[in-house]
């Protein structure tokens, strides 16, 4: 699966799937879910790379010692808005507002889809953010803040 980042606006932000083939029932719920997920996550504050202690300890998690006072220091870092899955032949779309989520979330996002090509649908191309030509945006999905 190839990955590529166009134009990029956290808060108004277009994923591309571009399949092998035109995806099934099935592959379309495997696609949805996990964007589902990571969206879901996303919302909670998951992706803030500010508030990675577990990450940041090591191998050896026994015993660590997490430290309250820095998760609550922490800048929140949460997701918006997002809007349905589209699907067109052999792509598929997704609208994000990406909010102050950072970069984490993106890594997390192309580590589960990169999974599901490997097992699951055959994912030929990511891309992230802008537009595609051949397949016009009609109405711009609502974001908490405009760009």
């Amino acid at each position: 699966m190839e990955v590529r980042f166009r134009d990029f606006d956290p808060f108004n932000c277009w994923f591309w799937l571009r399949f092998a083939n035109p995806p099934g029932g099935g592959e379309r719920g495997y696609v949805e879910t996990a964007f589902d997920s990571w969206f879901f996550l996303g919302k909670c504050g998951a992706f803030n790379a500010e508030a990675l202690q577990v990450h940041e300890e090591g191998a050896d998690l026994s015993w660590m010692a997490y430290d309250q006072e820095d998760a609550e220091a922490a800048m929140p870092a949460l997701m918006h808005n997002m809007g349905p899955m589209e699907y067109q032949d052999a792509w598929a779309r997704c609208w994000v507002d990406l909010g102050t989520s950072d970069g984490f979330g993106l890594d997390v996002l192309i580590n589960a889809l990169r999974q599901l090509n490997r097992d699951m649908v055959e994912i030929e191309e990511l891309l992230v953010g802008g537009l595609n030509d051949d397949w016009p945006i009609e109405e711009q999905p609502e974001s908490v803040f405009d760009s």
